[in-house]
């Protein structure tokens, strides 16, 4: 059977087009021959399942491998530590079953545990010690899904043995390595299940290593992924090219990857723009396949979305470096911040927050725009204006700029700073929104998104669009913010450019103006 792109389930290198994943086991493999435990807690569709059959494979020759899946374990295995006992005694007999090491005495006994209703953790884990000990090569305990156990004692009690029998291991055989693979941390469990500040931050998991092994893809695994898909199908695309767009947009979650391509192998190509594959893999393609991604019902959205109902915190957070552009310094500490980035929404950029990638920023972008279009008058204004700001197929962005500027002034002059502050950039995305809404995609660039000054990327048909939206503070400011854009239009090989200016003067004269900086031109409206 050909290869495919693949979103459910494990990627499997005989039958799906993936990411060599050698480098990332390797880093594995040294932590594992240093005897960690530790931890790969990453967002939903992280690869993390992925990366755990991968090296189950990558370790058999020299490791007894124990790979378990606690989805397999149902609510009533955690009702006590009898039932956990047993169940945990049969799911890892069941994991070793096709390994000829894993056999003797000792293997045996675990198995009776299996069946034994009355057994104990603490019986289990002698037998498991005996097992370790006997073992003609170390033994690993891998377990996936860890999730399946929050909110639940008996796991606790469970890492709270392996714990002891790590630090007493020269005295009491035991796994060469314990590796759990969830979205969340043991830390963010012991929250869940005991909320009293002594025992939140007194994990039974202290023992684990820090995971700092990198899990995103990277442009250059990428490239060797395409380049595997184009030895298939001949499409003539630039293979180094597409990695980086690729990897430029979706910052390399995986997901996000593997669903982009898929779009583009099986979805984009058939359309009258975009005949065949040969059309499809290219800048416009991509575009394409984004608007479908973003439009769509998945699993991934809909789990990072239920976050903010989940989390409300969250959701300001987020909401406040989206619209507000406040800069969040990265805290390991910080409860909030923890629940960011555990989830897959912020990454630590120099010491800051930043949104993840620009996928997961235009759908937060779209959640939260989405709740106030109903009742904004900015947004119904643009609905009735949005066929006026297509000329020949293309956006006509200096008129829609001119009638953003009589509407806001009919609607907002009266404003105060705080109001303008907290809501100008969100006000002009809703007028922008249902005007390319279909047809054009925009981000926002994050290089220069800030309190004072945030810049939209608006790609349509083909075509990109460079706005800086600022708030006004003074000529000598609006200079430096025109050479700043002047300098930003050049890396992106445009030559011309727009600024939307919110200015607080009372003596301001709101309207447009074109002029020339550093030879570009750039198309100027204030409110």
């Amino acid at each position: 059977m050909a290869k495919y792109f693949n979103t459910t389930g494990v990627c499997r290198p005989s039958k799906h087009y993936m990411v060599n994943l050698d480098r990332r086991l390797a880093e594995i493999r040294r932590m594992i021959d240093r005897q960690y435990y530790f931890v790969i807690n990453r967002g939903r569709q992280y690869g993390k399942t992925t990366t755990l059959a991968a090296l189950k494979d990558f370790l058999q020759q020299d490791f007894i491998v124990a790979s378990l899946d606690f989805q397999f374990l149902t609510g009533a295995a955690f009702e006590n530590e009898q039932t956990f006992s047993t169940a945990f005694a049969r799911c890892f007999t069941l994991a070793l079953r096709r390994i000829p090491e894993a056999k003797g005495e000792a293997l045996d006994r675990i198995k009776k545990c299996a069946e034994d209703k009355n057994c104990s953790m603490a019986e289990l884990f002698e037998e498991l010690s005996e097992f370790c000990a006997s073992a003609p090569k170390p033994v690993i305990l891998l377990i996936d899904e860890v999730d399946s156990a929050s909110n639940n004692q008996v796991f606790l009690d469970f890492l709270a043995l392996l714990r002891g029998y790590y630090l007493q291991r020269e005295e009491y055989p035991t796994f060469q390595s314990v590796i759990l693979a969830g979205v969340y941390d043991i830390r963010n469990l012991k929250q869940k299940i005991r909320p009293d500040s002594e025992h939140k931050h007194n994990s039974p998991w202290n023992i684990a290593a820090a995971f700092d092994v990198n899990m995103d893809l990277e442009a250059d695994g990428i490239a060797g992924m395409l380049a595997e898909y184009e030895a298939d199908h001949h499409t003539g695309m630039d293979v180094g090219r597409m990695a980086e767009l690729l990897y430029e947009d979706t910052s390399g979650y995986p997901f996000l990857v593997s669903r982009l391509c898929q779009l583009l192998d099986e979805q984009v190509p058939g359309s009258a723009e975009f005949p065949d594959r040969q059309a499809a893999w290219s800048r416009e393609g991509l575009l394409a396949a984004e608007k479908i991604l973003l439009m769509e019902k998945n699993t991934l959205f809909d789990s990072l979305i239920n976050k903010l109902t989940d989390y409300p915190k969250l959701r300001d957070l987020l909401y406040s470096m989206l619209f507000r552009g406040e800069r969040v310094v990265y805290n390991s500490h910080n409860d909030v911040i923890q629940l960011a980035s555990m989830f897959g929404f912020v990454k630590n950029v120099n010491g800051a927050l930043s949104i993840a990638n620009r996928i997961f920023e235009t759908v937060l972008y779209n959640l939260f725009l989405s709740e106030e279009e109903v009742s904004n008058q900015t947004f119904t204004t643009a609905m009735a204006d949005r066929n006026q700001f297509i000329r020949d197929g293309f956006l006509d962005m200096e008129l829609l700029l001119k009638k953003f500027v009589l509407h806001w002034n009919d609607l907002y002059h009266s404003a105060d700073e705080k109001f303008i502050e907290e809501n100008g950039r969100k006000f002009f995305l809703l007028y922008l929104k249902p005007v390319i809404n279909g047809v054009g995609n925009y981000y926002i660039e994050a290089r220069t998104r800030d309190q004072g000054r945030t810049d939209v990327i608006v790609d349509y048909r083909g075509r990109q669009y460079i706005i800086e939206i600022k708030i006004w503070r003074g000529d000598e400011y609006n200079r430096r913010g025109e050479a700043q854009l002047a300098s930003y239009l050049e890396s992106y090989h445009a030559q011309k450019g727009y600024m939307l200016s919110f200015n607080f003067n009372k003596k301001k004269e709101p309207g447009v103006k074109e002029i020339s900086c550093g030879g570009k031109v750039i198309f100027e409206a204030m409110v």
